[in-house]
């Protein structure tokens, strides 16, 4: 989910136009969002969902957002697992939230889904206990980057915290080969556990810090 104002991202050969901005879809190709559900389950991102989930340590009156939510995988799961938790999904794609929605009512789960972006959330200061984030953050550009987590951190309550999951740079050469098909090496590099995590401190997380051995991160608000 890339996006920059009133501009397309030719360089990057998958820019979507959208009235106001451009983005990257969720499969980094607009064509290719058919089998963007299937690449995940190829890539075994449920069970990264679920260790994610379980990072989160969400209780009964939750409230989480997220953010890309692209298809709406990680927010179904989260409230088919918490049905006591409110879900907020957000990505600036109609056609994935279109998915996200039917795929919502398959589950028998209530998740809003709203059209929007990252570095932009129409939300009010510290609305959320936790928000998520699966396999976005390598669509953004840096300033985009450093807009969207400045955002998180202002919608998160005290003591709420934020959960990102993402490729990285150790994982399965299978994996790592897909993912750089799709999304190209600089995006990357660009998601090394040094750079991610000076990021997220910089935007003023504390506690920032890697779980298992998938590019899962956490970072807690003061």
């Amino acid at each position: 989910m890339q996006d920059r104002d009133d501009e397309t991202l030719a360089h990057q050969g998958g820019a979507v136009s959208h009235p106001h901005r451009a983005y990257i879809p969720a499969a980094g190709h607009d064509f290719l969002l058919p089998f963007y559900d299937p690449l995940n389950r190829l890539l075994g991102v449920g069970a990264l969902h679920d260790e994610l989930i379980a990072e989160a340590h969400l209780e009964p009156g939750h409230r989480v957002l997220d953010v890309g939510c692209g298809t709406g995988s990680l927010a179904v799961r989260i409230r088919g697992k918490y049905p006591q938790v409110e879900v907020v999904g957000l990505d600036p794609d109609p056609k994935a939230l279109a998915i996200a929605r039917r795929k919502a009512e398959r589950a028998g789960v209530t998740v809003r889904f709203e059209q929007g972006y990252g570095d932009a959330l129409r939300f009010g200061d510290a609305e959320f206990d936790r928000v998520t984030s699966s396999l976005m953050l390598h669509h953004l550009d840096l300033p985009t980057r450093r807009g969207m987590l400045r955002e998180v951190l202002r919608v998160l309550r005290p003591g709420g915290s934020l959960h990102l999951l993402d490729f990285g740079r150790s994982e399965e050469r299978s994996s790592r080969f897909l993912s750089r098909l799709l999304y190209g090496a600089e995006d990357l590099r660009e998601n090394s556990d040094p750079r991610v995590a000076a990021l997220l401190t910089d935007a003023g997380f504390e506690a920032v810090e890697r779980v298992a051995g998938a590019a899962t991160r956490g970072a807690q608000t003061g």
